[in-house]
């Protein structure tokens, strides 16, 4: 596990095959933070699938309203829900989509992003000034490597728990 800097904007995801550790980035992007603490911190990304999960890209998850695996999980509708919050303005940054960061999924609207958040598997640079990029895995890449692909997964994996550092 990494050295955890700063204990308020570090996220512990746990996933089935141990934790990965998120440096969240509130200085580049500081509402997209504080949303996913706040979602953190209400439980609403517990057991939510990674609905999207595409070898060689990025695995996609969050979606609050749809994919709760243990609550009126919808593999139709996965992918097109958020939470009751209201959606977030873009954040854009120089900071490029590299292996291991976090970016907003969004619809084709920049101020669409909300709960949903993907996770690159490699450097994915064509998304760079596109989508906000909030976050870094600095621990635990290779849980990350080993969720299920699949759009949606057969049988996809999912966020077991979501804690801020600061809280666990």
């Amino acid at each position: 596990m990494a050295e955890i800097k700063d204990p308020e904007n570090t996220i512990l995801l746990e996933l089935k095959d141990g934790t990965v550790t998120i440096e969240l980035l509130p200085d580049v992007a500081p509402a997209h933070c504080a949303r996913m603490k706040e979602l953190a911190r209400a439980g609403h990304y517990d057991n939510v699938a990674f609905h999207r999960v595409i070898d060689g890209f990025m695995a996609q998850t969050g979606d609050v309203a749809n994919a709760n695996m243990e609550n009126g999980y919808n593999p139709r509708m996965a992918g097109t829900g958020g939470s009751d919050l209201p959606n977030l303005k873009a954040e854009f940054s120089r900071i490029p989509h590299d292996r291991g960061t976090i970016g907003a999924a969004r619809s084709q609207n920049p101020d669409s992003a909300n709960s949903q958040f993907f996770i690159s598997f490699k450097d994915n640079h064509f998304l760079n000034g596109q989508y906000t990029v909030y976050g870094r895995v600095v621990s635990g890449m290779e849980h990350v490597d080993a969720i299920t692909r699949g759009e949606p997964p057969q049988n996809p994996d999912r966020m077991i728990s979501v804690k801020v550092a600061a809280d666990a």
